[in-house]
């Protein structure tokens, strides 16, 4: 029955193997759960659901993913649209957490829309490549940033706006000691490098009193009604909201592209023009994220640790619904989840933004348009901690760029479009 279902002879794999892609896949991604609670719970949003809401989620994407586009693809939480979420928006621009998840459950709704039309293609055709790589480069620089002041590694500093922070604090010491933990197995390219990391940091944490050691490491879930079906999308139907809202939109579609881009061409799937399981794994994306946003959650993203599992020779579904039934382990984790401490998880997020950081090795710098564009979208992220003025900036200084110098073939009316839309946040905060 498994066999005929996910055509596994067709892939040339069988159930053992996709069942060991499966548990290598949720290795590489287990660090997901803890990481994206602490961060979001930065909003007074608390832990204890997001851990649960996190790891449903992750069960819920993954496992339809398997069943409806029958590729060896896992989601989540997104990294990068989390810290954004949490630092940019509700933290920077005091947006409420409710607000913000309306924020998200809008920009699924698009993705979802787009996801069935030509609009998803007349979006993509209109950023260059060149661009969609430095968004993912300006992400990573922007997670980086974050990730270095949460340790307190960066620092205020009235002179100069920021400096190093004071590295002879013991917590900022386990944060240094975390980020070359999670550097070393990640250049050995040891599996599940991440969630290593985590553990042998919080181990040292809990040496030094940092955080206590958990009591037990199993519980009962707890409940996600704090944080579910919270969101407020009436209060964010509003002009100066669409820029953010579209930001969410076109990062998710760029992240999920690039990931199944990488995954696909190693398991030999998305290759045809038009793929559907292309197409179908979008849509889940879509999907996912809207429902990520009524359980309380930032948006939901195809993870490129899928690689792993595809590396040990997962080919099909089967593969995401073995990931699927291994996070159900996460879901009763919750004690040893609550117990790590802070600066064993920020090294992660430091590490992610080295990885999309990058991607800016694939930009053209000869084209001078580009190169201004993709300097503006990688300093502008970090520099006004927002993933919306970053790219909106870049937007508008390629458009600029190719219209002084009269380079209207590259032009476009998509381009055009998102131009303008690009003008409305710098013009509502003037």
């Amino acid at each position: 029955m498994l066999e005929g279902f996910f055509k596994l002879k067709e892939h040339q794999t069988n159930v053992k193997t996709e069942a060991l892609a499966g548990f290598t896949t949720f290795l590489t991604m287990m660090y997901i759960v803890p990481v994206n609670a602490i961060i979001m719970s930065q909003t007074g949003m608390p832990m204890d659901a997001l851990i649960t809401a996190t790891a449903l989620i992750t069960i819920l994407s993954t496992l339809l993913n398997g069943v409806w586009a029958n590729t060896p693809v896992a989601m989540s939480v997104g990294m990068g649209l989390n810290a954004y979420f949490t630092f940019g928006l509700v933290l920077g621009m005091k947006i409420p957490w409710e607000n913000a998840l309306g924020i998200v459950f809008l920009s699924g709704i698009l993705f979802l829309v787009v996801s069935f039309t030509n609009f998803r293609r007349w979006i993509m055709e209109s950023i260059p490549h060149d661009l969609r790589r430095a968004i993912s480069a300006g992400i990573g620089a922007f997670i980086a940033f974050i990730g270095l002041k949460q340790m307190g590694i960066i620092a205020d500093n009235p002179a100069t706006l920021v400096g190093l922070g004071n590295l002879a604090d013991t917590n900022v010491l386990v944060g240094i000691f975390g980020l070359l933990v999670v550097l070393a197995l990640s250049a050995w390219r040891i599996k599940g490098a991440f969630i290593l990391s985590v553990a042998i940091t919080s181990i040292l944490g809990w040496i030094l009193g940092i955080k206590a050691m958990p009591e037990a490491i199993f519980s009962m879930p707890a409940s996600i009604a704090p944080i579910m079906f919270k969101l407020n999308i009436l209060e964010v139907l509003t002009l100066s909201m669409l820029p953010v809202i579209l930001a969410f939109m076109i990062t998710d579609m760029f992240d999920s592209l690039g990931t199944l881009a990488g995954v696909g061409y190693r398991a030999g799937i998305f290759r045809e023009k038009g793929s559907k399981e292309l197409e179908k794994t979008l849509q889940v994306d879509a999907v996912a994220t809207v429902g990520g946003s009524l359980l309380g959650l930032s948006t939901t993203t195809s993870f490129l640790e899928s690689a792993s599992g595809v590396e040990e020779g997962g080919r099909t579904g089967l593969t995401a619904i073995f990931t699927a039934f291994c996070f159900i382990l996460t879901l009763f984790m919750l004690p040893l989840f609550g117990a790590i401490p802070d600066n064993a998880i920020y090294p992660v997020l430091v590490a992610v933004g080295i990885l999309m950081f990058a991607e800016l090795r694939h930009v053209d710098f000869s084209d001078f348009s580009i190169s201004v564009a993709a300097f503006a979208i990688v300093l502008f992220m970090p520099l006004t901690y927002s993933i919306t003025n970053g790219l909106a900036a870049g937007l508008l200084l390629y458009f600029f760029m190719r219209l002084i110098k009269g380079e209207f073939k590259e032009l476009s009316g998509g381009l055009l479009f998102l131009a303008l839309i690009s003008l409305i946040p710098f013009v509502f905060h003037a």
